[in-house]
């Protein structure tokens, strides 16, 4: 068989293994090296979100070289046309910034646009559904306006009586400026539950009614998918507010996108996101990129749901980071620093020099708290000790306010161009600045913060810093000095270039080592991936699965802090986190999770044969003891015996699902 991995030189008599460089006693393991059997593992333990059946026997014919050359270079792998089917109802991840604000609006706007404040879109499809959203809001301002006069109905004729003409924008709009006046006549209280204007009667049978009323979910789910997709928005419409919550959980992707949309719009870019990341990492056959993406996005983190960045999230992951993720890291760095997302979650949007332009201008009619702005040192600060240099890097407290003033007019253009980067000089600070010693002449403009990225970039101390991350999350919680010393000699030497810092990396000597092998935790991101990948199950929707990392403590582009979520083990490893990940293991393999389907049948035959040949099918090696007794204690539980045979002619068999779901739950499988 060809060399499993490159970590050996041809010398003399045949391959010799390479030893890492000189380290303290406690990384002795780190100089251990791995069997053969246990390299293949531990490729698909680490530089994949976990094995799919018939991995471990692809990668053992290809070669671990050359399948680790492959991963390293994407481009050469045609990607899985499962996961391109998936990703394309999700519409608002191919979206600039300004389409998704406009196809997804907030509230605020669907207010501004039944007040008569801003127009409606031009689209028709999109402009029926800003008024039927704008009609509620109404609606809810007015519940005793006349019926007729609010009554919308899209897919009647053009110039129906009682209707609004939605092909003419004018007329559609001088309607809803008439309503807004009369609803702001009144004061009504709030009322979600509005009584709907088109009946469901139109549009299901009695019989499909009371399945929806009375139905069991797989019911529900069978005729919810069985609905025409001409018929999709009527009937959205005609449920009140709450059945459409309701019916969110068990609703096709299409189907579901559509109701809330009707509840809020500005959800479906956030659930949109959380949904394709999930579905790329259970399906692309781009490994190691998926693992890259997520990591450099902790890197660089931006929490979605503070304000505006609902709607820049998914074009900063989309043209930010995923594109260089092995390209230059100055490339990386200057992408987020230029980033509308991260401009407004760090506030170096609205920063100012304190004697530009825009700081002196009066600004008399102002609020009070904004009469007056000045520097925000938040990007300034977490550039330097999350970013680049880390906490340690050798910068001072003067070296952040001078790096804030050099980034004094990087702020964000508004919404008629499209709220992408911009550069403002009215709000740079054009004085002197010295920056890790590095002097920056008066009188510069947007080169100010150019000169701080590429000194940053270049920085011993960063090469060292993001070494060291990129060790600790692919390596172990403390990885040997020897290899982030390599690592960082590489970055420097190749301009910081991330596909060979990240080669040194996966093809080292401690990476292939017993100090290495099984030493991380997997997060609640990866668990759940790895589950579903281990299973094969089939996942026509991953809104639940995303969901699921809510209760995991893992909710997807949701950490508040710049840090992002913590790669080290002890962030993770709990009794109370455990118990979900069990209850987790258990719901997927009884196939209880919406949206995802696993063939209990394939295991049944397996299971029937011997437990425990189930438990190696899943694990790819033999179960550990405290498994097998999980197992086997589990089995003989005598409330389990009774159950089974209660439930032996209903459904399918238990047995396979619950050897699953403990495997799926135990330390071993917890492990990477």
């Amino acid at each position: 068989m060809a060399v499993l991995c490159p970590l050996v030189l041809a010398v003399n008599n045949g391959p010799k293994r390479l030893r890492p460089a000189q380290n303290p006693p406690q990384y002795a393991a780190f100089s251990k090296p791995l069997s053969q059997t246990e390299q293949y593992y531990h490729a698909l333990d680490r530089l994949t979100f976990g094995a799919r059946p018939g991995d471990l026997e692809a990668i053992q014919q290809m070669g671990l070289d050359k399948w680790i050359e492959l991963q390293l270079h994407p481009e050469r792998v045609p990607e899985n046309p499962v996961l391109e089917q998936r990703l394309e109802p999700l519409a608002s991840l191919r979206m600039s910034i300004r389409d998704a604000y406009v196809h997804y609006p907030p509230p605020q706007m669907i207010a501004a646009v039944a007040r008569g404040r801003a127009p409606l879109p031009d689209d028709p499809e999109l402009r029926a559904i800003v008024v039927r959203l704008a009609d509620r809001y109404l609606q809810k301002k007015n519940p005793n306006a006349d019926a007729t006069a609010v009554s919308i109905r899209p897919t009647q004729l053009p110039g129906a009586p009682g209707v609004l003409n939605l092909n003419t924008p004018a007329e559609a709009q001088t309607a809803m400026e008439a309503k807004a006046q009369e609803a702001q006549k009144q004061n009504p209280n709030d009322d979600s539950d509005l009584d709907p204007k088109i009946k469901l009667a139109e549009i299901l049978t009695p019989e499909q009614i009371d399945i929806l009323r009375n139905g069991k979910p797989d019911e529900k789910r069978a005729l919810l998918e069985s609905l025409p997709a001409d018929k999709r928005t009527d009937f959205v419409w005609a449920l009140r507010p709450q059945q459409r919550q309701m019916l969110i959980a068990v609703a096709p992707v299409e189907l579901r996108r559509e109701l809330m949309l009707s509840l809020n719009p500005g959800n479906v870019v956030a659930i949109d996101l959380t949904e394709g990341k999930v579905l790329r990492a259970i399906y692309s056959t781009h490994q190691l990129q998926e693992l890259l993406v997520d990591f450099w996005f902790n890197h660089f983190n931006v929490f979605i749901n503070k304000g505006a960045d609902r709607f820049t999230v998914p074009t900063y992951e989309r043209e930010a980071i995923r594109p260089y993720v092995f390209g230059k890291f100055y490339d990386l760095l200057l992408a987020t620093a230029k980033s509308p997302a991260m401009l407004f979650y760090l506030d170096n949007w609205e920063s100012v020099g304190a004697n530009s332009e825009e700081a002196t201008r009066p600004r008399p009619f102002a609020p009070k708290q904004q009469a007056k702005r000045g520097l925000n040192e938040n990007y300034g600060r977490e550039l330097m000790e999350l970013h680049t240099l880390g906490v340690d890097g050798g910068y001072t407290q003067q070296d952040v306010i001078n790096v804030a003033r050099c980034f004094t007019g990087w702020t964000i253009a508004g919404p008629r161009k499209g709220g992408v980067f911009e550069y403002n000089d009215k709000m740079h600070d054009k004085g002197e600045k010295i920056v890790l010693g590095h002097v920056i002449p008066a009188g510069g403009g947007m080169n100010d913060g150019l000169k701080v990225l590429d000194i940053l970039a270049h920085h011993p101390s960063t090469a060292h810093f993001i070494s060291l991350q990129l060790c600790k999350r692919f390596v172990a919680d403390d990885p040997p000095p020897s290899l982030v010393n390599r690592m960082a000699a590489t970055f420097l030497k190749t301009d910081g270039d991330l596909r060979e810092v990240t080669r040194v990396m996966i093809t080292s000597p401690e990476f292939w080592s017993q100090g290495a092998y099984r030493a991380k935790m997997k997060t609640p991101f990866e668990m759940v991936v790895s589950a579903v990948r281990a299973t094969n199950a089939d996942v026509n929707s991953a809104f639940l699965l995303a969901q699921e990392l809510n209760k995991l403590g893992e909710p997807l582009y949701r950490k508040i802090e710049p840090t992002g979520y913590s790669n080290l083990n002890a962030e993770w490893v709990s009794s109370a986190g455990l118990l979900d990940r069990m209850n987790f293991a258990l719901a997927l393999a009884h196939n209880r999770v919406p949206g995802v389907k696993v063939d209990i049948a394939q295991w049944q035959t397996i299971a029937g044969r011997d437990p425990m040949e189930l438990a190696r099918q899943i694990l790819e090696e033999d179960p550990s003891e405290q498994t097998k007794m999980a197992i086997e204690k589990a089995l003989n539980d005598p409330d389990l015996q009774k159950q089974l045979a209660q439930n032996a002619k209903a459904g399918p068999p238990q047995v396979p699902s619950l050897i699953a779901g403990l495997v799926i739950g135990s330390p071993e499988f917890q492990r990477r």
